[in-house]
């Protein structure tokens, strides 16, 4: 296959290989454990791992799409905020 449209620079194969890590890793903590340990949280609805993943995993996305729109300052910030986010979410969602 070609994928020379895409720019496979470091931090792009790292933010895949993370996002791939993340999903193997949820599934192997769903085998060991089933059923996703629902609770509710703050949002007073029902979520499992995988939904605070998902929720987590697109907030991150927003935080940095407006710190790019936003701001001129480096990324590394903007990842640090996303991790005290998804903290948050699987604590608290």
């Amino acid at each position: 296959m070609d994928f020379s449209w895409m720019a496979w620079t470091l931090p792009t194969a790292l933010f895949f290989g993370t996002i791939a890590a993340l999903l193997v890793g949820m599934g192997i903590w769903e085998y060991v454990s089933p059923g996703g340990n629902p609770r509710i949280g703050l949002l007073r609805f029902e979520t499992t791992r995988g939904d605070r993943l998902f929720i987590s995993l697109l907030g991150s996305a927003f935080i940095h799409l407006i710190w790019l729109g936003l701001t001129n300052a480096n990324l590394w910030w903007a990842l640090a905020l996303s991790l005290v986010y998804a903290i948050g979410v699987f604590r608290y969602v």
